[in-house]
């Protein structure tokens, strides 16, 4: 049978939290459970709310991208939010801006949307919009109209990739959750290190290297790590530590004592630190942890 997937559970589970804002009192404007679905209903057939037991021939879904040919399985991969509205930072947010968000988002490619094929929607609740990936459509049906779609390529539901970076920026945006305050660009460059460190790693003397600045441990320390000018006056940092990581990336790196050295001679742990916001460095030390632990 068509499941709900763990990840998109947990997108659901995190809008309810925080959109839910009265669970005691039924209110029209709160975000109720029957409104955020993601398995459809027994005579649903094809489409992203179904799995590998209800596509069709030809199914949209499946047919029109690689992700999706090799991703399919039993486990659905759409997400639908009903009609909320909630007040936050002076102003009210709704279905309607929510939705205009993320499809901002999505065009806009930020890293934390590559897995949405699609959304379904309408800014203004009079017409129906579709922002499709594959510029394959441009609209939907009228259901639309108080309720948005959102379907994922299902090779990220099938690999359980976490799915609430973007659900979780538009909370904070809005002002109701805490959350910290990197720009998409420095979301992206994050991105790029993590690559990175999966060849890099801490098991390393040079990710050792990078885990004990990050951490602001050994010789370096906190003081290294600046305030956060301008993404402009910090671009050419981190263009230099993102060139000497990739280009580690393609080393041999059992030759460990010749990457260090080629590392250190032109750029130090230093300006390394200093290239990088307390929120950056905080992360990769979790990312670097975690994969330690792994």
């Amino acid at each position: 049978m068509t499941r709900a997937p763990t990840n998109l559970l947990t997108v659901r589970n995190l809008l309810l939290a925080h959109l839910n804002v009265d669970p005691d009192r039924v209110r029209s404007q709160d975000l109720e459970p029957a409104e955020v679905g993601i398995v459809g209903d027994a005579s649903h057939r094809g489409g992203y709310h179904c799995g590998s037991d209800r596509v069709v021939a030809g199914d949209y879904s499946v047919v029109e991208s690689p992700r999706d040919r090799n991703g399919l399985t039993l486990d659905a991969a759409a997400l639908d939010v009903g009609q909320f509205e909630v007040r936050s930072g002076g102003r009210t947010h709704d279905l309607r801006s929510f939705s205009v968000w993320c499809v901002g988002q999505c065009a806009a490619n930020a890293p934390d949307t590559r897995d949405i094929r699609e959304i379904i929607y309408s800014p203004d609740g009079r017409v129906v919009r579709r922002w499709d990936r594959l510029n394959r459509r441009s609209t939907g049906d009228n259901s639309h109209l108080w309720h948005t779609h959102f379907s994922f390529f299902r090779d990220a539901i099938k690999a359980g990739r976490d799915q609430t970076p973007l659900f979780r920026r538009y909370l904070t945006t809005i002002g109701l959750i805490e959350g910290d305050d990197m720009t998409p660009q420095e979301h992206a460059w994050l991105e790029t290190i993590h690559r990175n460190l999966t060849v890099l790693d801490g098991r390393n003397p040079v990710g050792q290297i990078y885990t004990r600045m990050a951490m602001g441990e050994d010789h370096l320390n906190t003081s290294y790590v600046v305030p956060h000018p301008s993404l402009q006056s910090l671009g050419a940092q981190l263009s230099a530590v993102q060139t000497a990581l990739s280009q580690l990336a393609g080393k041999d790196v059992t030759d460990e004592p010749a990457i260090i050295a080629g590392v250190l001679a032109g750029l130090t742990p230093e300006k390394i630190a200093a290239a990088i916001p307390p929120t950056l460095a905080r992360q990769v030390a979790e990312e670097l942890a975690r994969r330690l632990a792994s």
